[in-house]
């Protein structure tokens, strides 16, 4: 992408927290009266300090990691496997409720500016999340005009409301407008303040996008993805230190029925046009933060299932090139948390920086160890940038837990434990299966005898190859005499009219595949082994150990570099069976056969889905060939 494009695409989420960070932070302020909104300044000073110290800490990682580097990856390589888990809790968590809150806060900008709305919130903000489900599940990608027009529409709506804002009070020298009279419902204290800290720090959300998509960027990558780092830390603290001088110089506190923007639009352009323009586009950002997450959270489930931590339906991509299954769960469950919390963005946001904090800490933290480590140049000046990252981001996710646990910050940090549990479960299971499956010299089938495959790598009986010719061309001729007589697409009424090919559907050499060519092979017929790979390189790897094992029945690899299975299985016997209609072909599949039903979720169910799909073809034969993981592995 170029800079131009990429600066609003992948600043959406950051530049749309401008919409609920800074009346997040308001928001817990008031409840100490005028006395706590006094301290509006200082910490919305101390929050813009954090955004440029966490800015320039993303700048060192983006160097580190030119080929993108999340939190997850971060952790995981500098950290170990376990915090790298936490982190991607944190990750998925933040992006679950990125979709909650974006959609939250783009409907309380719209039932500002239409308020007969407001009593259909949660079921018009269900349909906003069933909406972007539909669009990213036919595909729908972030590129373009189209995706960058909403996020420079808000920047020119709030550019102008600052601008009007500080002109009209620039009339009256600068002095504030009388808030309206505030009742003090708790005393203004350390823990009052803290916990502004934390909710006004949720504006920092999105940070790390750009470090995620550097591969993206048009070259040299990592330095125009540096660049445009630069330009979203340089837009956030401006939009975010004009709403809140605004909010001071107007006089201006969270209400139940408008949000601040809302109101600050009022005081600068009235109801007219630019009030109208300003609720849109900051609604059309947020929907565009929401959509943003659709991209990032099946990423990091498919980083997990490759690293076996998670099912490995996440690794499969749908008809449209998208992670399907993880993009049904984002929806599912960030409708599940919008619909528990009433689309209300204050109760949201509690839970909201736990998440966010956690991964940044680790991502900082890991950063460190990776200077430390490579101690290349200018390292102590990296390492200090993203220490100072760690340790204040590590501040905000403490103050966040601590004074916020009553809020909703409890239930953050058990979706992180129960995350930990079931990711760490999950590889032990695969781990398990792994151990069971594992080749042993002793325990490797060899066919009885081998097949020779045709000069194009196609198998083909040998016995009774020229009466199959015959048998064709008499058809043929029947068919030419008879036209209206429709040639019977399964005429074999007997053993011996049957033509066997057996397809073998392998996905790696191990016990339960070598049972499945052992079976193949047992029936006497010509056997081929068939295998789909997502990369050139994976599938000269599969070649070496085929060849390892002695090559002793044809082999055809298919690349498909999407990762999708079904659809090039499917092709390829479709394939075969128009090549030659006289084979009766048999699929063969080795089956994982797990104790627990609660196993059987993180193994694919192939033959199932192959089945659905031929069967509409003649002569097709699907079959399993089940390994039993015994049970004390399976546990």
């Amino acid at each position: 992408m170029r800079k131009v494009v990429a600066l609003p695409v992948l600043s959406a989420d950051a530049l749309s927290s401008v919409a609920y960070g800074p009346e997040a932070l308001l928001a817990v302020l008031v409840l100490g009266g005028t006395a706590g909104l006094a301290y509006s300044v200082p910490v919305s000073l101390a929050i813009v300090f954090l955004m440029l110290a966490v800015g320039l800490s993303y700048r060192q990682t983006i160097r580190a990691y030119p080929h993108g580097g999340g939190s997850y990856i971060v952790a995981t390589d500098n950290l170990g496997r376990i915090p790298g888990l936490v982190a991607a809790a944190g990750l998925m968590t933040d992006y679950i409720l990125t979709v909650a809150v974006s959609v939250s806060s783009g409907m309380a900008a719209v039932t500002s500016a239409i308020p007969g709305l407001s009593g259909d919130v949660v079921p018009i903000g269900v349909l906003v999340i069933a909406v972007l489900l539909a669009g990213n599940l036919r595909g729908v990608r972030q590129a373009g005009a189209l995706f960058a027009a909403p996020t420079y529409a808000f920047i020119v709506a709030i550019s102008a409301l600052v601008a009007f804002g500080l002109y009209d009070a620039a009339g009256r020298d600068f002095t504030p407008v009388p808030h309206p009279p505030l009742h003090a419902v708790e005393g203004v204290g350390l823990l009052l303040v803290m916990r502004a800290f934390a909710s006004g720090s949720t504006a920092m959300t999105g940070i790390e996008a750009i470090s995620n998509a550097v591969p993206a960027f048009k070259p040299v990558p990592w330095r125009n993805a540096r660049t445009t780092l630069s330009w979203m830390i340089g837009l956030l603290i401006a939009l975010f230190a004009g709403t809140i001088a605004m909010v001071h110089l107007e006089g201006v506190v969270p209400r139940s029925d408008e949000t601040v923007l809302s109101q600050l639009a009022h005081h600068s352009f009235g109801s007219g046009g630019m009030y109208v323009f300003t609720q849109a586009a900051t609604a059309l950002v947020l929907l565009l933060a929401a959509n943003t997450a659709y991209n990032d959270f099946p990423r990091v489930l498919f980083l997990l299932a490759r690293d076996n931590h998670a099912p490995r339906i996440f690794l499969r991509l749908g008809d449209r090139l998208a992670f399907s299954n993880g993009i049904i769960v984002l929806s599912v469950a960030a409708a599940l948390v919008y619909v528990a919390f009433d689309g209300n963005t204050a109760t949201l946001i509690p839970l909201y920086a736990v998440g966010v904090f956690l991964a940044f800490t680790l991502s900082q933290s890991g950063m460190v160890v990776h200077w430390w480590r490579g101690r290349d140049r200018h390292w102590r000046k990296s390492l200090a940038f993203n220490a100072t990252g760690a340790v204040l981001s590590a501040l905000v996710f403490i103050t966040a837990g601590i004074t916020k646990f009553t809020e909703g910050a409890w239930l953050a940090i058990l979706t992180v434990g129960v995350f930990l549990l079931v990711t760490t479960r999950i590889h032990r299971h695969y781990a398990q299966v792994t151990e069971a499956l594992r080749l042993r010299p002793q325990q490797i089938e060899i066919p009885s005898r081998t097949i020779a495959p045709l000069p194009n790598g196609e198998p083909r009986p040998a016995k009774k190859a020229a009466d199959a010719r015959d048998a064709e061309r008499t058809e043929k001729a029947g068919s030419a005499e008879n036209p209206e007589s429709a040639p019977d697409a399964e005429p074999e009424e007997s053993p011996e009219e049957i033509r066997h090919l057996s397809v073998v559907a392998l996905d790696s050499l191990h016990r339960a595949s070598m049972r499945a060519l052992a079976y193949a092979a047992s029936l006497q017929q010509p056997v081929l082994a068939l295998h789909v790979s997502p990369s050139d390189e994976d599938a000269e790897r599969f070649r070496a150990a085929w060849l390892l094992w002695g090559d002793h029945l044809p082999l055809r690899i298919i690349v498909s570099p999407y990762r999708a299975i079904v659809t090039p299985l499917i092709s390829y016997v479709e394939s075969l069976h128009r090549q030659r209609p006289d084979l009766t072909i048999t699929v063969i599949i080795p089956e994982i056969v797990v104790r627990h039903w609660w196993h059987r979720v993180l193994h694919s169910r192939l033959a199932g889905r192959l089945r659905r799909a031929l069967r509409p073809l003649p002569k097709i034969v699907v079959t399993t060939v089940p390994f039993h993981v015994p049970d004390g592995r399976s546990a």
